[in-house]
């Protein structure tokens, strides 16, 4: 009798094992079956004022900004200003050592007076020989000398001119030198050529300038620059240099100044792409200078600089993240090519649905929508994982946590 119930029991046991063990698989299956929620990033589209801008970098430098280069060789013996000192156009510099240039264009004086002596003499000379062909040439046509006797005063007189030409020759070869010599001896010194401040001054007294050469360049004395109207120069991508056109307003930040932002317009742009060491086929940058407008007193050149070019400004635009945008592609007709759609998901009722959008300016985060979309609707803006694997209908679940970092 006990053995008959021991037997019951293990059978309801198993029974009881199978059951649970089927309600089990069941359960699993329900919740392998149930749909996962995607969590994402979301957005409201809203209305505001959107700019599009360039960035780039670069560093300030004067609009004007002369280097002050040896032009003769010589020993400098006096220096007239220091580094950072205001200077006007015409202002005493720096003075070479100018005895052997001086000594020169003595020696050239002196040779033209010489030849001018030689000049005097030459045309006395001439104009005896002139008369002296003259009178002979009447003897002859009066039969009353030789041909041979004639012929003889001309050679002398032809002789006599030739010889005066060889002095005025000499004069004007004399006076050439003199010139190229005063020119050399007047390069031993020097004075601002425009109004500025003395930004470098590279040598000293008592050091030896040399001039340059084709594989040496010359030494260069100091800069002068116009500190009065100040530049930005920045270098632009060739994506972007596409878009810039003069006149455009830039905002300017520099590096040294974090707290100030300074404005300026865009004055030029670059025809050509600046030529790098580098021969790789990296992205090319073009040149674009901006001028400031009122800049700072403290603002001195070579300071490191960052500029957002405004390109285009719209008030009041339809704008949501650049996050959101998504390309698409079509894949209802599979006997066609696949065709790419712009546009971004619209949440409704925690599911997504893909909504083609028409686009207009991009600013830094933000970009306009021109049409498909309508201020206060939510679209999802991110991660990036999440936009790569969403479809129609999906279900997601907003991440909190970004709305609280916001």
């Amino acid at each position: 009798m006990n053995a008959q119930k021991s037997g019951s029991k293990k059978k309801v046991i198993i029974i009881l094992a199978g059951i649970i063990f089927v309600a089990l698989i069941v359960i699993f299956n329900l919740q392998a079956q149930r749909e996962k929620a995607i969590k994402v990033t979301i957005e409201k589209v809203k209305t505001q004022d959107l700019a599009s801008l360039v960035s780039a970098s670069g560093e300030v430098k004067p609009k004007k900004n002369v280097e002050i280069s040896a032009h003769v060789s010589g020993r400098i013996v006096k220096i007239g200003v220091v580094e950072g000192e205001q200077v006007k156009a015409g202002d005493f510099l720096l003075k070479l050592d100018s005895i052997q240039y001086e000594a020169n264009a003595e020696r050239d004086r002196a040779s033209i007076r010489s030849f001018r002596a030689d000049l005097i003499r030459a045309e006395a000379q001439l104009k005896k020989d002139e008369n002296f062909y003259l009178r002979q040439r009447k003897l002859y046509d009066e039969e009353l000398i030789s041909r041979g006797e004639m012929e003889d005063a001309n050679a002398q007189y032809d002789i006599a001119k030739a010889s005066h030409e060889a002095i005025m020759y000499q004069i004007k070869q004399a006076e050439a030198s003199l010139q190229s010599t005063l020119d050399m001896l007047n390069k031993t010194t020097y004075h601002s050529p425009i109004d500025g401040v003395i930004t470098s001054l590279r040598v000293e007294e008592g050091e030896i300038a040399m001039i340059g050469t084709m594989n040496n360049p010359g030494t260069v004395l100091m800069t002068i620059a116009d500190l009065s109207i100040m530049e930005v120069e920045v270098e632009v991508d060739e994506t972007d240099v596409i878009g810039l056109e003069l006149g455009q307003e830039a905002d300017v930040r520099i590096d040294a100044l974090p707290d100030q932002v300074i404005r300026g317009s865009l004055t030029e742009i670059g025809s050509s792409a600046l030529q790098k060491v580098t021969t790789s086929q990296e992205s090319k940058d073009f040149k674009a200078v901006i001028t400031l407008i009122e800049p700072p007193q403290s603002l001195k050149p070579g300071l490191s600089a960052s500029a957002d070019i405004i390109t285009a400004e719209k008030k009041a635009v339809t704008v949501i993240p650049i996050s959101a945008m998504i390309i698409k592609e079509d894949e209802d007709d599979e006997a066609q090519e696949n065709t790419p759609r712009e546009g971004v998901y619209v949440v409704e009722d925690n599911r997504t649905k893909f909504q083609p959008v028409e686009k207009g300016i991009m600013g830094d985060l933000l970009i306009e929508i021109t049409s498909g979309l309508k201020d206060g609707q939510e679209v999802v803006s991110g991660p990036y994982s999440a936009l790569r694997i969403l479809k129609d209908d999906a279900l997601i679940k907003r991440d909190k946590s970004k709305d609280e970092e916001k």
